[in-house]
């Protein structure tokens, strides 16, 4: 199954809320935060909502745990 890495490029302020609330649902809360969802027909919703604010790159699952979250990074 593969998953989406989302990272939000620009500001949440001067946009309407239900917007910051959707960025907030996905764990996004700042500049450049970077976080990992699986890739559904929610997400993807969730993404569309906000495409003008986000980046996404679909990546494939590893079975390795040696990568760091980024936000340890």
């Amino acid at each position: 199954m593969s998953r989406l890495r989302i990272r939000l490029r620009r500001s949440l302020i001067g946009h309407p809320s239900d917007q910051k609330s959707t960025a907030r649902s996905l764990g996004l809360s700042r500049i450049n935060r970077t976080v990992v969802r699986p890739d559904n027909a929610a997400v993807r919703g969730m993404v569309r909502k906000l495409h003008h604010l986000v980046s996404v790159e679909e990546i494939e699952e590893e079975t390795s745990t040696d990568e760091v979250p980024d936000a340890h990074r």
